[in-house]
């Protein structure tokens, strides 16, 4: 079985002291109980992403990540953050699309397109997360819309590059406090889509929207599913331990 990828993104939360001990908590339980066949990983704020990465450690193998950067590397670009400067803080991943980027900083398909490139030009992973909304999925085009997204930004990349990706698929109508867990049912069918397109190719095909300890299992059962990226039941340190033990059952089964 491949690697499942186990992440979080704190989005706008946590104090530099709140990151500090929850990356202290995480760096000492993984010193004593490292999860088989598990790649964690965490996406801080970017006030706290070099903190982080300092409490984790040079050579951790949480891979620490930010939630968006600019496709320039430098220039008049006032209030962006540019990948040479993600990665010079210390992240090793960057998160693309996410849908509250898509809805209120106009993030596109085209500028997740040169987003990904400029991950890829400076050697970090780009997560890219994809996700349709309730309208959508109820007119039943989740999965023609999810690859639309999809390939739109990934179309150009060749076999190598591609293996350096990790796709998110985040329903816009599952994922936040408002959101709705999804049931296995509704999820095979855009992870079939995504396990046609993607799967074998990408460095993982993640599943993230109100997961939760209890239907964690039962999401990483889903055929073509290989991690997840998860809110709010990962932020409370425990939490986020509990879900690499059932991800590293998982990967052991």
């Amino acid at each position: 079985m491949s690697t499942l990828w186990v992440g979080t993104s704190w989005k706008m939360n946590k104090t530099l002291a709140e990151g500090r001990a929850w990356a202290s908590g995480l760096r000492d339980h993984l010193a004593e109980e490292m999860p088989a066949g598990v790649q964690p990983f965490v996406i801080p704020s970017f006030t706290a992403t070099a903190a982080v990465g300092d409490v984790l450690g040079e050579g951790s193998p949480v891979l620490l990540g930010v939630q968006n950067a600019h496709w320039e590397d430098a220039g008049a670009w006032t209030g962006e953050v540019s990948v040479p400067q993600a990665k010079d803080a210390g992240a090793r991943i960057v998160e693309i699309g996410h849908s509250e980027r898509r809805e209120h900083f106009g993030e596109t398909v085209e500028t997740t397109r040169l987003k990904v490139a400029a991950a890829l030009r400076h050697g970090l992973t780009p997560l890219l997360c994809i996700g349709e909304s309730l309208e959508v999925k109820d007119a039943g085009g989740t999965s023609e819309f999810i690859l639309d997204q999809a390939l739109g930004a990934l179309e150009t990349l060749d076999e190598q590059q591609l293996a350096r990706v990790v796709v998110a698929y985040e329903p816009i109508w599952a994922i936040g406090e408002k959101g709705r867990p999804a049931t296995t049912e509704e999820l095979i069918a855009p992870f079939a889509a995504l396990g046609e397109a993607f799967g074998g190719k990408v460095a993982g095909l993640l599943y993230g929207g109100s997961v939760n300890l209890d239907n964690a299992a039962e999401l990483l059962g889903i055929e073509h599913v290989t991690g997840l990226f998860v809110g709010r039941t990962a932020w409370q340190l425990e939490g986020y331990l509990e879900l690499l033990r059932i991800a590293e059952a998982h990967a052991a089964s």
